[in-house]
C-alpha cells in the first residue's frame, strides 16, 4: 500500500518510479542477444567513425539497400556501391545525400509506422522503390535514433525476411533495468531473432552505459544480424572488439562489448 501511495504521490508531481526487473531475467535475455560467428567473415563498409559497420560478407546477388537516416555522411552507401550495391536512402532532415551518386535514390522523409507527408513506413517505401515482383535478398541499414522500435514492431516478419542482412542502430538499451522497458526490448528482438542470427554488436561511444552488479549495458549499440537460412556454420563469437571496430567519437574512450555479452 506504501508503495502505491508513494507512486502516486510522484506521478501527480510528474515523475515515475519504476519497477526494476531481477538481475537473472536480464541476464537470460542478454543470452538469447550474444553474437555468432559464421562461415562468412565481416568486412567494414563506410569511414573509420560513426557511420562505418560490419556486413558479413555474404553480398552476392544482393542489389539494393535500404539505408534510413541519412544525416551528414554516407561512406557506408558509397562502399556498397563499389560492390554493385545501390541504396535507397531516406531522411526528412536533409534535403540530400553529402555525396551524389548514381547509385543512390533518396527520398525525403523519415522511416516510421505511419504513412503521411513526413514518414513513411518500410513496405510502403519497399513497393514504392523496387522494381514489380523484385524478389532478390536486400540488405537494410538503419540508424533512425529510437525510431527502429516503431519500424520494426510495423513491419511484418515476412517483410523483414526479404532482407538478407540486417544492420540497425539500437538505442535505449538501458530500459533493459526497467520492468516495461526490458518487456519491449523482449517483443522487438524476438521478432527480429525467428529468422536472424546475431554476427556482430558493437557499442556506440557517443552514449553511455548504464551497469548494475556485473550486468553492463551500453546504451546505444550496433547489431548486424545474417538470416538464419544463409548460415551453415554456428560459433558462439569469442572476442571483441572486433579488429575492424572503430571508435565512433574519436575523441572519447571507446566503450568494448562488455563480456557479459558474450561469455
Amino acid at each position: 500500500m506504501f508503495k502505491k501511495i508513494m507512486r502516486h504521490t510522484f506521478l501527480q508531481k510528474g515523475y515515475h518510479l519504476s519497477v526494476s526487473p531481477k538481475n537473472e531475467e536480464i541476464k537470460e535475455f542478454i543470452k538469447e542477444l550474444r553474437p555468432y560467428a559464421t562461415e562468412y567473415s565481416l568486412l567494414r563498409f563506410g569511414c573509420p567513425g560513426d557511420g562505418g559497420y560490419l556486413v558479413p560478407k555474404d553480398l552476392e546477388e544482393i542489389e539494393y539497400c535500404f539505408s534510413p537516416g541519412v544525416s551528414c555522411q554516407s561512406s557506408f552507401e558509397s562502399d556498397l556501391a563499389k560492390f554493385g550495391i545501390k541504396s535507397f536512402m531516406a531522411d526528412y532532415s536533409v534535403e540530400t545525400p553529402s555525396i551524389q551518386s548514381d547509385s543512390f535514390f533518396f527520398e525525403k522523409k523519415y522511416l516510421g509506422e505511419v504513412n503521411n507527408d513526413k514518414y513513411m513506413t518500410l513496405q510502403t517505401w519497399m513497393d514504392k522503390s523496387l522494381p514489380t515482383g523484385y524478389s532478390k535478398d536486400l540488405l537494410l541499414q538503419m540508424d533512425i535514433e529510437s525510431s527502429e522500435y516503431n519500424v520494426l514492431f510495423e513491419t511484418s516478419e515476412e517483410t523483414l525476411k526479404k532482407f538478407r542482412i540486417l544492420i540497425i542502430e539500437f538505442h535505449e538499451l538501458h530500459r533493459m533495468f526497467d520492468t516495461f522497458g526490458l518487456s519491449f526490448l523482449k517483443l522487438c528482438f524476438r521478432k527480429i531473432l525467428k529468422d536472424f542470427y546475431i554476427v556482430h554488436i558493437h557499442p556506440n561511444n557517443w552514449s553511455r552505459y548504464a551497469k548494475k552488479g556485473d550486468i553492463v549495458i551500453p546504451e546505444v549499440m550496433e547489431f548486424t544480424f545474417l538470416r538464419k537460412d544463409r548460415v551453415q556454420n554456428l560459433n558462439k563469437a569469442q572476442a571483441f572488439p572486433h579488429a575492424l571496430d572503430c571508435q565512433n567519437r574519436q575523441d572519447k574512450p571507446d566503450i568494448i562489448l562488455p563480456s557479459c555479452w558474450y561469455n
